[in-house]
């Protein structure tokens, strides 16, 4: 595959749909991580704000794509707040995807810990639905996937597909810390995992997005598209700041990238200026639509682009 077969897309912004406002003592800044589920023609947005602690809580909220422009109405409690002390989620449960398989939906979401000799360490769990998804309640008090042989410093950001039958997921999994002047410097890259269920995982030890260079150190928060016979993937990539790349594949595992075939770079003198991160891109009624953040990790919100038609 050439890069010259690779899908070219361009994104044309639309609007900040999320600016960061406080709904009650859990959610004081930010809106960070932001994806969507479909039902009945409507769309549901989920994003993590952060309370005064800095912990993470999962939001929902309704997104509307109008006429008028898009319109975010914010449900006023969280779908997910963080676990109980001690726990893998306890500075955090960021929710991160959402699968409906077979009656029940499956909230996939990065628990946070606040560490000492780095300043975190990140897992993967999950909270199941019954009802619709109107509540969710975590499957174990312990993560789905987290530290191991084929992870050993951490997991996140997971992007869950039921793909024939088979579970798979893409996530960003550590490769070390290293020792800089600012402070330890996490890095991390996107892996492959599979499930029978959903719930027991299986590190592939798959390596689908490495470093593009040395000046690379943070490729995290796939979102995976499957279009017929072809994968395409979304991401986030940084060095010096945040951009979003893109790729694509035949079976998942080996993915030719392209960054400028499909990606999203900062712009303007504004709340994206200085970064762009944490892609999910959906189809609705017959266009393809991205949500990310900018600058700050989710400080300054959430916003919309839609793919050019011309």
């Amino acid at each position: 595959m050439g890069a010259s077969e690779l899908l070219t897309l361009r994104w044309r912004r639309c609007d900040r749909v999320v600016e960061p406002q406080p709904i009650g003592t859990w959610a004081v800044s930010h809106s960070a991580v932001p994806f969507v589920r479909s039902r009945d023609a409507e769309l549901e947005l989920f994003f993590s704000p952060r309370d005064a602690d800095g912990r993470s809580h999962t939001a929902r909220g309704a997104l509307t794509l109008g006429d008028h422009g898009p319109v975010v109405t914010v449900e006023p409690e969280p779908v997910l707040q963080p676990g109980p002390l001690g726990a893998f989620d306890d500075s955090g449960a960021m929710g991160a995807c959402l699968v409906d398989h077979r009656g029940r939906s499956h909230l996939y979401f990065i628990g946070w810990n606040r560490g000492v000799t780095v300043p975190f360490t990140t897992f993967i769990g999950c909270a199941v639905s019954a009802d619709g998804g109107r509540t969710f309640e975590r499957v174990s008090p312990a993560p789905v996937l987290g530290r191991s042989d084929a992870d050993p410093y951490l997991a996140t950001s997971p992007w869950v597909l039921v793909d024939d039958g088979r579970w798979r997921m893409w996530y960003a999994s550590g490769v070390r810390w290293v020792s800089t002047a600012e402070g330890p410097q996490h890095q991390y890259r996107i892996v492959h995992a599979e499930s029978d269920d959903g719930i027991e995982w299986r590190p592939t030890r798959d390596v689908c997005i490495d470093f593009a260079s040395a000046a690379e150190y943070a490729i995290a928060r796939p979102c995976v598209i499957r279009d017929g016979e072809r994968y395409r993937m979304w991401f986030s990539h940084r060095g010096p700041a945040y951009s979003i790349g893109y790729a694509e594949s035949d079976d998942g595992i080996t993915w030719e990238r392209d960054d400028r075939a499909g990606g999203l770079w900062p712009s303007g003198a504004g709340w994206e200026s200085a970064s762009v991160e944490y892609p999910c891109v959906f189809d609705y009624e017959g266009r393809r639509w991205l949500l990310y953040n900018g600058n700050g990790y989710g400080a300054t919100g959430i916003g919309l682009a839609v793919e050019e038609t011309t």
